[in-house]
């Protein structure tokens, strides 16, 4: 007689970066739970949430990858979405009720990009009750749920890139391009504000989280299909772990001086003729022999090479 437990899959050790195309309709953990289910994967996360209602671009880190996924966390994000002027919802999107609905008159192009130059470059921003920040060790949306309504301070966000794509009134559509906490659901709740129509987000889609974008990644649907077809080992899909760390500069080290590095070890790179090519500032180091991705360190101003955050295997691609 077979016992279920053992007929079940072993979780594997993964280790690498997933670009997925986020579909509507999931939370970014339901996601990652699909995503790691598939792959019978033991360790995953990802960079950060994406509204259920909202797709795109949702880097899933996997093993070794999640000790680098804060650079995403913190890298700015673009998106485009669809402002609906005219109608206010209790959450910013279309998961909301409806509180408030006018007509749409007198809006013209111009008027339009008037009021988006507002919204450029540094602003400050009030969260969304309908959010993940915490209270007193609970979610706002919990409160929200409940019908309270708290204080909340305005927090600095910026605007790098504000584009309007088409305008046919009742809808906009726009290109964001913004650093992290900013909410696109508040930048158009307050760009319909100050239009005096009030508005809500149709639709939003993340188009890039940093250097990445949506070229390379894959949907829910997709991986699924490999994986029914026995053509879905993940080796196809993930892009390696130092995939995340491409704007930095890389050093490469000899066998010495990678021992020393891997244990640990601060390295002077002037005293031992490492070419570091730039400034101080954060660091890719790779063993110069087999090309395998040892990790991050920083070089100081000084000249010193400090490990940062080591990987504990070395089966990454060369470089």
């Amino acid at each position: 007689m077979n016992d279920p437990v053992s007929a079940r899959k072993k979780r594997i050790d993964i280790d690498g970066v997933l670009l997925l195309d986020k579909p509507a309709g999931l939370s970014s953990n339901d996601a990652l739970i699909r995503v790691k289910r598939i792959f019978h994967a033991k360790k995953a996360g990802h960079t950060g949430t994406l509204d259920p209602f909202a797709t795109g671009l949702l880097p899933l880190c996997f093993g070794e990858a999640t000790k680098f996924s804060q650079d995403l966390l913190d890298a700015d994000k673009t998106y485009e979405t669809v402002v609906h002027l005219g109608v206010q919802t209790t959450t910013g999107d279309t998961e909301g009720d409806i509180v408030m609905a006018s007509e749409v008159h007198g809006l013209t192009r111009d008027g339009i990009e008037a009021v988006l130059s507002r919204f450029r470059g540094n602003i400050l921003q009030v969260p969304p009750m309908y959010s993940a920040l915490k209270r007193d060790g609970k979610p706002l949306y919990e409160y929200a749920r409940a019908g309270l309504e708290l204080e909340r301070e305005a927090r600095p966000v910026t605007v790098h890139e504000l584009v309007l794509l088409d305008c046919f009134p009742p809808f906009l559509t726009l290109q964001v391009t913004c650093s992290k906490g900013t909410y696109i659901r508040v930048l158009g709740e307050d760009i319909g504000r100050a239009l005096g129509c009030g508005a809500h987000l149709k639709s939003l889609r993340r188009t890039r989280v940093g250097t990445l974008t949506l070229a390379s990644a894959v949907t829910l649907d997709g991986l699924a299909r490999m994986a029914e077809t026995g053509d879905g080992h993940p080796a196809r899909v993930l892009e390696p772990v130092d995939y995340l760390l491409s704007s930095f500069p890389s050093v490469r080290l000899d066998a010495t001086q990678t021992n020393r590095f891997r244990n640990g070890q601060r390295l002077s790179a002037v005293r031992e003729a490492i070419d570091v090519s730039a400034g101080p500032g954060r660091r890719r180091v790779y063993a110069a022999e087999s090309g395998v991705f040892l990790g991050t360190a920083q070089l100081r101003s000084d000249g010193v090479l400090a490990p940062e955050r080591l990987v504990s295997l070395a089966r990454f691609s060369e470089h």
